[in-house]
C-alpha cells in the first residue's frame, strides 16, 4: 500500500499582500500528477489546509477541485484533518458528500472517538487503519478548575492530548485485532496529528502560531502509543523527524510561507507498506515561485538584481538595506534596477531605521513616558531625512495624529 503524507498548504496565504493562487494551483496540479505517477492509494493531509478560518472563494475552489480530480487517479482514500488555522465547521460541512467519494474529513475532535478511526480497504480487504486525529483544541482536551496555575493548565493539556491518542489508538487496535481474527494479518496503524513535538524546529517568519494561549506545549515522542506504525504530523513548516525516528515525521509546508523558508527544500512524504514492513522517503516539491532575500548596501543589492535580470529570473525579493541613504533614494534606485525585468520587490526593510527605532525603548525605558511627537522625532533622527523635508513630514504626522485623536474621541 502506497501513501502520501502532506500538510500545511495554507491555501489563500499572501506574501506582503501578494496573492499566491498560481503557486497553490501549480502545487496541487503537481501533487495530482505525483499521485498518478506513484500509483498512490492513500493521501493524508495533516491540517492547515487553509490559511484562515474564512478562506476566500478562490482558495476553497482550489481545494474542492483538487479533491474532485482525485476520482480519476489510483487514490482509494483521502484523509483530511483540521489544523489550528482551519475552521472545523467549514471543513466538516460537506463531509457526508465527500464521504461518498472516499474522502474522510475530521475538522475537530469528535464526540465519539470511533469516528476518528478509518479503515482503508482494497475492494473489501482491509489494508490499514488510520487514526485521523486533528488539531486538539484546549476546550476539547481539558477541564478548567478554579485557582489552577499555568503549570496545572499545561500539564492538563499534555495529559489530554496523550489520553486522546491512547483512546483512539486503542479503538484502532481493536479493529486490527478483529481483522486478524478474520484472517487479515499485519495491518498497519497510521495516526495523524497537528501539534508541536519536543525540540521541533521552526523558521523565522514562517507564521507558525502558538497552539495554546500563553504556552508552547510540546509533546514527546514517548507520549504517543507504541502501536502507531507511522505518525503523519502537520503544523511545522520545516520537514523533520521526531526524536530522530523515521516513522514520526512532519512533512512540512509544500511551498515557502515566507522569505525565511526561501532556501529550504520542500517535500511530501511517501510511505510504502508491505504488511507491517515499511519504506519511507521524502519526495522533493518543485519551486513554483522563486523567493530570495537580498541583504547589504545599495551597491550589493543592485548588483544582485542585475545578476537576476541577466539570468532572466522570475523572482520575488525581500530587500534588507543596511546603508545610510534615505528610504526614498533606496526605493528609487531599486525601481531603476528592476525596471523591465521579471524581478519583483515585495518589501524593502531599512535595517538602520528599524534598529534606531527599537533603540528608543532602550533609551527611554518605556513608550508610556514618551509623547507621540517624541517618538516621531526619534524616527526622523535615525532616518537621515534632509532638513528641507522635515517640516512637511512633521506637518503630515501632526495631521494624522489629530485625525486619530478625533476618531478616538468620537468612538467614546
Amino acid at each position: 500500500m502506497k501513501i502520501l503524507h502532506t500538510s500545511d498548504w495554507h491555501l489563500g496565504r499572501t506574501l506582503y499582500d501578494k496573492k499566491r493562487y498560481d503557486e497553490f494551483e501549480a502545487f496541487l496540479n503537481w501533487l495530482k500528477e505525483t499521485i498518478i505517477k506513484e500509483n498512490t492509494e492513500v493521501l493524508i493531509i495533516a491540517g492547515d489546509i487553509f490559511d484562515t478560518v474564512l478562506p476566500t472563494n478562490q482558495a476553497q475552489e482550489l481545494y474542492y477541485s483538487f479533491l474532485a480530480n482525485l476520482s480519476v487517479t489510483s487514490c482509494k482514500q483521502v484523509v483530511v484533518t483540521g489544523g489550528n488555522h482551519d475552521s472545523p465547521s467549514l471543513l466538516d460541512a460537506p463531509k457526508q458528500l465527500l464521504k461518498a467519494m472516499n474522502i474522510s474529513v475530521i475538522g475537530s475532535a469528535t464526540t465519539n472517538p470511533e469516528d476518528e478511526v478509518i479503515t482503508v480497504y482494497d475492494e473489501k480487504t482491509p489494508k490499514a487503519v488510520i487514526c485521523a486525529v486533528p488539531y486538539l483544541r484546549d476546550r476539547e482536551i481539558r477541564t478548567i478548575d478554579a485557582g489552577e496555575t499555568i503549570d496545572d493548565k499545561n500539564t492538563k493539556i499534555m495529559v489530554g492530548i496523550e489520553n486522546h491518542y491512547k483512546t483512539v489508538c486503542s479503538i484502532a487496535q481493536e479493529k486490527v485485532d478483529e481483522y486478524s481474527r478474520q484472517g487479515y494479518k499485519n495491518i498497519p496503524i497510521i495516526a495523524t496529528g497537528h501539534l508541536f513535538t519536543t525540540n521541533a524546529k521552526t523558521i523565522e517568519g514562517d507564521g507558525v502560531r502558538d497552539l495554546y494561549v500563553g504556552n508552547l506545549v510540546q509533546i514527546a515522542a514517548s507520549q504517543f502509543p507504541e502501536n502507531i506504525d507511522y505518525l503523519a504530523l502537520g503544523h511545522l513548516h520545516v520537514p523533520q523527524l521526531v526524536a530522530g525516528r523515521e516513522d514520526m515525521r512532519y512533512s512540512g509546508s509544500p511551498i515557502p510561507m515566507g522569505f525565511g523558508e526561501a532556501k529550504q527544500e520542500k517535500s511530501i512524504i511517501r510511505i510504502e507498506f508491505s504488511g507491517k514492513e515499511k519504506r519511507i522517503e521524502a519526495i522533493s516539491v518543485p519551486t513554483f515561485q522563486k523567493l530570495e532575500r537580498v541583504k547589504g548596501s545599495l551597491d550589493t543589492i543592485t548588483e544582485r538584481i542585475k545578476q537576476l535580470k541577466e539570468e532572466n529570473q522570475n523572482v520575488w525579493l525581500e530587500i534588507e538595506y543596511d546603508g545610510d541613504a534615505t528610504s526614498a533614494t533606496v526605493k528609487e534606485e531599486i525601481e531603476k534596477a528592476t525596471a523591465g525585468s521579471s524581478v519583483e520587490v515585495l518589501c524593502i526593510k531599512n535595517i538602520r531605521i528599524i534598529k534606531s527605532t527599537l533603540e528608543i525603548g532602550a533609551e527611554d525605558m518605556s513608550l508610556e513616558r514618551m509623547t507621540p511627537e517624541r517618538v516621531f522625532e526619534k524616527v526622523l533622527e535615525g532616518a537621515s531625512v534632509d532638513e528641507e523635508s522635515k517640516p512637511m513630514l512633521r506637518h503630515c504626522f501632526n495631521e494624522l495624529l489629530k485625525s486619530a485623536e478625533e476618531a478616538d474621541s468620537n468612538a467614546n
